[in-house]
């Protein structure tokens, strides 16, 4: 990389002891010490990840993939990491099958150099590359061979050597602290989606699968693990310091699933009821916090195994926590490797959501040793088959373990609303969406059909359609079509009519957007599964009709004149609803006296939110409609709710009446803040806590003087050691106290993070640090993210939570990152942490000239990876922009009459 020296054999890694292949000069390679990167979040276009960050947009190239002429069987992979030069060196014997005579071979190959390569015959004599031609753009390299390789199998040889760089992708360095208060290294793997090329040469396309033996060459007191289980383990001759660890050979995979880790652990160990042992692996002295997750998995495993039919196919697997990992996961098959918040849990320090993110990222992972891992999509444009999937299952996973968890209505707070929102962008994308069960009876057995007819193999969308289709008999893919071939969802727009008994339903669909209804001349149609209730039993679908037409006219029978007909009952169908006014005046009673489903009650708020924001109908009835919430005990409805209070507050900020927002935020929490009290009571349970948190941690922000009072005492006694604060309050508690603090605060809270032994604990203190107020401390603030203190991929929390702050932190954030670009973007190396980190600090903008800002910045400072990030972002200001003029004046009014005295 330019901001890196430029490897080369000869001068920086001279032979030493343990060097296993004989000096060989380098063939120089072309344009080397320019080395350039490519995209890996989306293979198909290129991104300059090394480049400087100058000029204009560079232009894009044709993505192709690899030839098909030569193909591996088998990886024969060794590799010798040095933790203290954090260099690599490596010896590929790969058995491949030649499907047709040539004289090169195209691999993936990304800063790596290679020293010698050869290709011996299946029983013939050894032919040497003649040179190696890197096209560094393509990360690829062109093995030439002076004579043709005739078809049938041989072994290709390749020595090479490698950094072990510190950029989380590829073969990377991790940096953590012994006990003893020592700086060390592990070295660890994340290959998805095109970096195991960063490890080793290979043909690295989840298609192109084979099968693997791994030796790895380490210090003897280092943990070793790969996917597989460890078969030998012996000295290294070359030095007696080392040892030369073989694992069993994987089933076949793609080359993205492989991984390991060599460094300091400690493990708890358990076996599932089907016999796989279960590993959880932990920083030294840590062991403890592996419980839950093992008690996690070693529940799911068997879940799993009765829900697909298909036992694991390991006979072990870990999971590990990584101290630097830009992902929250990653489901290597066998070894699964995670950030620590989320594997690690300390029974005394941390806070419930912990607990249920673990929960959730576990189930998440293990669903994809089936669903990706055995069954892989074919392409990375089917990557939904593996994540939506897996985004889908770790709901039911979770419900299996902790059903007081009630994790199916927080699916649709956490995941089905958030892809409404960005779906009904125009900078959107068609994409193949989640697919809907209720659609399918015979769901299970469809998956199960499914992982056997393509385990081991890859798949398409189309191949997932046909099996559900064969296993229930109904036109899966033709409704599924609609969905996955055409961006975005319908906007339901519903009428009523009351007839005798019976209630006529017209129902109307048009593309939603978030700028409001499509008006185009050619409307797309979807076919959409439409579910019908009524308040006789709003737990129970009285009528489902299929809607594959513009508008249709629907009766449903036995529906008296005071009864309310609810659309979408358990908030199961892609779409958002359009009531007439007195269908939703109907629908109120049934939020305020609970009769309605939580789920229903979340779903009707969050819809006319969206509606506001679209500008077809005004914020004001939605701010009538949270304030029917007065009675409401349910934690997921009050924490949607609270986002889209959230989402208006920061608007809010934009006007010269903020302060009228945060008094309707804590009219409306301050009751079930006073019901709820600030200590658990008997019997509450998880849902309790997570509510507590969060009306507590509203109420705070929103200046409540009881709250903030309550909480800067019980910071005092905390920071003090008298009465250490539970985990569930630490956040709402820091937050408060940030927010409405000084300079003495923000030091107290810098030296509660440096003491802090918990990731979890240090990671709750970063993304709250930017509720402080006063200009010179956010730069402060900022300044931290920066530093040493903060681990690389928490940066982007810290900035974010600067950004989502305040009107101030919000220009602070956006000034400190396009001060700071050059440094964050080869932090990040145009992976998503970098789309992350602009969607944080740019999003809440409502101001038109700041959208052009934003577009104008990164045409001069290009980051192709977040491209559509930033269109999304652009426009996402401007529909602020324009909610804002259309409704400020209308909600700064409702604001005023509320509190006026009655005439």
């Amino acid at each position: 990389h330019p901001d890196s020296k430029f490897i080369c054999t000869n001068c920086c890694f001279p032979k030493r002891k343990g060097h296993f292949w004989p000096p060989v000069r380098i063939a120089p390679r072309q344009q080397n010490r320019e080395r350039q990167t490519l995209s890996h979040s989306a293979p198909s276009f290129v991104n300059a990840a090394g480049r400087k960050n100058t000029g204009t947009m560079p232009e894009r190239r044709p993505f192709v993939r690899l030839p098909t002429d030569v193909s591996p069987v088998n990886y024969g992979l060794c590799l010798k990491p040095d933790l203290i030069d954090f260099t690599f060196e490596g010896k590929l014997e790969a058995l491949v099958e030649v499907t047709q005579a040539t004289n090169q071979i195209v691999m993936n190959c990304a800063d790596i150099d290679i020293i010698t390569a050869s290709f011996v015959p299946q029983g013939g004599e050894e032919i040497n590359a003649t040179g190696f031609n890197y096209q560094n753009e393509d990360e690829k390299v062109t093995l030439s061979f002076p004579s043709a390789l005739q078809k049938g199998s041989g072994t290709l040889k390749i020595d090479f050597v490698g950094e072990l760089n510190d950029k989380m992708k590829g073969f990377y360095r991790s940096k953590y602290t012994t006990s003893a208060g020592d700086v060390r290294y592990a070295a660890v793997t994340q290959f998805e989606a095109t970096d195991a090329r960063r490890a080793f040469p290979c043909w690295d396309e989840p298609a192109i699968k084979a099968t693997f033996d791994i030796t790895l060459i380490v210090p003897k007191d280092r943990v070793a693990l790969s996917n597989m289980n460890v078969i030998d383990r012996k000295p290294y001759p070359d030095d007696e310091n080392l040892v030369e660890v073989k694992f069993a050979t994987t089933p076949i995979m793609s080359t993205y699933l492989v991984a390991f880790v060599i460094g300091e652990y400690d493990y708890v160990e358990s076996q599932s009821s089907d016999g796989v042992t279960v590993r959880v692996y932990t920083p030294v002295g840590k062991a403890e916090q592996g419980k839950f997750a093992l008690e996690v998995a070693t529940k799911t495993l068997p879940f799993y195994k009765d829900y697909f039919s298909v036992p694991y196919p390991l006979p072990k697997i870990d999971l590990i926590a990584i101290a630097d990992f830009a992902a929250g996961a990653m489901e290597n098959w066998g070894l699964v490797t995670y950030r620590e918040t989320a594997l690690l849990i300390d029974p005394k320090n941390s806070c419930s959501s912990s607990r249920q993110w673990v929960a959730l990222v576990v189930g998440h992972e293990l669903a994809h040793q089936w669903f990706g891992n055995l069954v892989t999509m074919e392409w990375w444009t089917h990557l939904w088959l593996n994540e939506g999937f897996a985004s889908w299952i770790e709901y039911l996973c979770v419900d299996h373990c902790f059903p007081e968890y009630d994790i199916w209505t927080q699916f649709v707070s956490a995941d089905y609303t958030r892809a409404l929102d960005l779906d009904a962008l125009d900078s959107s994308h068609p994409i193949e969406v989640r697919y809907k069960s209720h659609l399918i009876s015979d769901f299970g057995k469809g998956m199960n059909a499914y992982l056997l007819k393509f385990q081991n193999k890859n798949a398409s969308t189309e191949d997932l359609w046909d099996c559900l289709e064969q296993a229930s008999g109904k036109p899966i893919a033709a409704v599924m079509g609609s969905w996955t071939k055409q961006m975005g969802f319908p906007i339901i727009v519903v009428d009523q009519e009351q007839v005798s008994d019976d209630r006529i339903l017209k129902l109307s669909q048009k593309k939603f957007c978030a700028s409001g209804p499509h008006n185009g001349e050619e409307c797309p149609n979807w076919m959409v599964p439409i579910s019908i209730c009524t308040s006789v039993d709003p737990k129970c679908t009285k009528l489902n009709v299929l809607l594959d037409r513009p508008e249709t006219t629907i009766t449903v029978s036995g529906v008296g004149p005071d009864q309310w007909v609810k659309i979408n009952p358990g908030t199961v169908g892609f779409y958002r609803i359009q009531y007439s006014s007195s269908m939703l005046e109907s629908l109120l009673p049934g939020v305020r006296d609970l009769s309605l489903q939580p789920v229903d009650r979340l779903g009707l708020q969050n819809d006319l939110f969206s509606l506001s924001r679209a500008g077809m109908i005004s914020t004001v009835e939605v701010l009538k409609l949270m304030e029917a919430f007065v009675n409401e005990p349910n934690y997921t409805v009050w924490s949607d709710l609270s986002c889209n209070l959230g989402v208006l507050s920061s608007l809010l900020s934009h006007t010269d009446f903020h302060e009228e927002i945060q008094e309707f935020i804590r009219d409306l929490f301050t009751p079930v803040g006073l019901e709820l009290g600030w200590d658990s009571k008997p019997g509450e349970g998880h849902l309790d806590a997570l509510l507590r948190g969060l009306v507590l941690g509203k109420l705070g922000k929103a200046g409540h003087k009881p709250t903030l009072e309550e909480a800067r005492r019980r910071f005092k006694d905390h920071v003090e050691g008298k009465q250490i604060l539970p985990a569930d309050l630490r956040s709402p508690v820091y937050l408060t106290v940030l927010k409405h603090g000084d300079s003495t605060t923000l030091d107290t809270m810098l030296k509660l993070h440096k003491q802090a032994d918990m990731q979890e604990e240090k990671n709750r203190i970063e993304r709250v640090l930017g509720a402080i107020s006063a200009p010179d401390l956010i730069q402060k603030v900022l300044s931290f993210a920066l530093s040493e203190e903060v681990r690389p991929q928490d940066t982007v929390s810290v900035i974010g939570g600067v950004a989502g702050s305040s009107k101030q932190g919000r220009k602070a954030a956006w000034k400190f990152v396009k001060d700071n670009w050059e440094e964050l973007y080869n932090r990040y190396q145009g992976g998503f942490l970098i789309s992350r980190l602009i969607k944080l600090t740019v999003d809440g903008f409502a101001i038109d000239k700041m959208a052009a800002e934003v577009k104008s910045f990164f045409e001069s400072h290009p980051a192709p990876a977040a491209e559509r990030t930033v269109q999304q972002c652009c426009e996402n200001i401007l529909l602020n922009a324009a909610w804002l003029k259309r409704d400020a004046d209308d909600i700064h009014q409702y604001l005023l009459q509320r509190k006026a005295p009655p005439v």
